[in-house]
């Protein structure tokens, strides 16, 4: 078995902000994985929020043995982008090497399309409203926030889009006493969901605090070891590939996850259709899928997933899987 890893750019459609910084373009890496004359293909993002760069991901993966199984490669690389992209690539060899989707090996029912959330990122209250406005017909929309003046950004987005769903990404950026303030008025606006309100470390604030709106973890859940540590402060997790370490662990989590009663949103980074295209299997059911990746670029890969009125679709198989 040959593996390779390429590092690959794609320009966003526009400025991408959240309370952590902005950029102008994804840059992912791409695994592929080569063996009796078959190829399977996955994508990571490295994120520097979980001490990850293109240089030390691509390291974990040129660390890697020359031969192993999918389940061997749990034990080889910890939950993150590296053993993701490897991972999936897997999936996609497997798929490819005995004539079936991925789908039809994990046993699981065909995909049908989900609806997705449409991120508006962070900007002053009146160009988001205005980014609002240009997406009111999109059935949910997802809020960039995380500052202290956030206020004015929620008030302008319900004026933008009188009837869209809302849900809010804070990205760790709130204080408990910030949130207690804004919750009511989340409720009033119509606020489906907050994603991960406090910094993961702080989060233990969140128990016995009244959550009128439900409350997402995302930074505070990477796979299944993360569950124990969400009692009490959460409703719902983020299942997001590159947390999870691949496709393989993140089925496993949702499953345990909905046994333990929480709902489920499955999210992603800004990459590319190959990065969504497995966690598009994951999106089956759940409460939220936020899988709006590619809508943001202004170029994708051959083949890119289909994003209509039904929403985003399972990808055909000259893409993945």
């Amino acid at each position: 078995m040959q593996i390779s890893v390429s590092r690959d750019v794609f320009k966003l459609a526009q400025v991408f902000t959240i309370s952590r910084g902005s950029r102008t373009e994804a840059k992912v890496l791409t695994v592929k994985v080569e063996k009796d004359g078959v190829t399977g293909w996955g994508e990571c993002v490295p994120y520097a929020r979980y001490n990850e760069t293109l240089e030390s991901v691509t390291a974990e993966i040129e660390s890697l043995p020359v031969d192993f199984t999918r389940d061997e490669l749990q034990g080889l690389l910890p939950a993150g982008a590296a053993r993701n992209a490897v991972d999936c690539a897997l999936w996609d060899l497997e798929a490819k090497q005995v004539g079936k989707r991925v789908w039809e090996l994990a046993g699981l029912p065909t995909p049908q399309p989900e609806i997705t959330a449409y991120t508006l990122s962070l900007d002053t209250p009146e160009k988001m409203q205005a980014q609002a406005a240009e997406n009111a017909h999109r059935p949910l929309l997802k809020i960039k926030l995380g500052t202290a003046d956030d206020m004015p950004r929620l008030e302008a987005v319900r004026a933008g889009a009188p009837d869209a769903q809302i849900i809010v990404d804070a990205n760790e950026g709130w204080s408990a006493e910030v949130y207690a303030d804004l919750a009511p008025h989340l409720v009033r606006l119509g606020v489906q969901l907050v994603e991960q309100p406090l910094p993961a470390g702080e989060d233990a604030a969140l128990i016995g605090m009244e959550r009128p709106v439900p409350v997402c973890a995302d930074e505070s859940c990477h796979d299944r070891a993360s569950l124990p540590g969400l009692n009490g402060k959460y409703d719902v997790v983020n299942i997001k590939l590159d947390k999870t370490g691949g496709l393989t662990e993140a089925l496993k989590l949702r499953e345990e996850a909905l046994a333990l009663g929480y709902d489920v949103m499955v999210g992603c980074m800004v990459g590319s259709s190959l990065a969504m295209a497995p966690a598009t299997i994951v999106a089956q059911g759940v409460s939220v899928t936020d899988l709006d990746g590619p809508l943001l670029l202004a170029e994708d890969r051959n083949q890119p997933l289909v994003f209509d009125d039904a929403g985003v679709h399972p990808p055909v198989a000259a893409l993945w899987g």
